[in-house]
C-alpha cells in the first residue's frame, strides 16, 4: 500500500519557505536555497534526488502552493504524474502541460484519490499548510526532511504547534552539509 509523504526542504529555523511568498519569487525572499541540494554534485545528494523522484506516484498538494506553482512547473510538480489539489473551491479536473492532470478536492478525498492512483509507489505531499492539515487528520505515514544549511528568519514555518511522536527511520549526510532525515509518524 501506498504511503503519504511529506517529502520537504526545510531552514535550519524551520521554514519551508522565506518571507514575501509572491507570484514573482513563490519560494519567498531567500526561499530557493532551500533546493540548492538538488542541484549539488554530490552523489549522496543526486541519490537521494533519484530516491525521492523514484517513490512518487502521485501528489497532494495544497491549494495556495498550486497556484503559485503551476507556472513555474509548467504543469504538474513531476511529469506525467497525476496531483490532487486539497481545496475547499472545486473546479474541472486541469491537464497540465507535461501530461500530469490536476484534480481537486477535499482533504480526505484528495488523499484517497491519490493513493489509488499512486499504485505502488507513493503519495508526495506539497506544502506546508495541507501537511499540517494530514498531521492532524493521522492522514501523514512518513516525513523527509532536507535540512538545508541557511536561516531565513521568517516565511512559512513548516509546524506550528503540532505535536506528534516521529520514529527515526534513516538519517544520511549530505554532500553540501544538508542532512537527510526520514521519519514515521507515530499516530496513536
Amino acid at each position: 500500500m501506498s504511503k503519504v509523504i511529506l517529502d520537504v526542504s526545510v531552514s535550519l529555523d524551520g521554514f519551508t519557505a522565506g518571507p514575501d511568498v509572491r507570484p514573482e519569487e513563490p519560494m519567498g525572499d531567500g526561499g530557493e536555497r532551500l533546493h540548492e541540494w538538488m542541484g549539488n554534485a554530490s552523489p549522496v545528494d543526486q541519490d537521494m534526488r533519484r530516491q525521492v523522484d523514484a517513490a512518487v506516484g502521485a501528489v497532494v498538494i495544497g491549494r495556495h502552493t498550486f497556484d503559485l506553482g503551476l507556472r513555474p512547473w509548467g504543469g504538474t510538480p513531476w511529469p506525467g504524474v497525476p496531483s490532487f489539489v486539497v481545496t475547499h473551491r472545486t473546479r474541472e479536473d486541469l491537464l497540465g502541460d507535461n501530461g500530469g492532470t490536476f484534480a481537486f478536492d477535499g482533504l480526505e478525498a484528495a488523499v484517497r484519490r491519490a493513493r489509488e492512483a499512486a499504485g505502488d509507489k507513493h503519495v508526495i505531499v506539497m506544502g506546508a499548510d495541507v501537511a499540517r492539515q494530514l498531521l492532524r487528520a493521522g492522514l501523514l505515514d512518513e516525513i523527509w526532511l532536507h535540512i538545508a544549511p541557511v536561516l531565513l528568519g521568517g516565511g512559512t514555518r513548516l509546524f506550528d504547534g503540532e505535536q506528534v511522536e516521529l520514529v527515526p527511520v534513516e538519517a544520511v549526510a549530505g554532500g553540501a552539509f544538508v542532512p537527510h532525515l526520514r521519519y514515521r509518524v507515530h499516530n496513536a
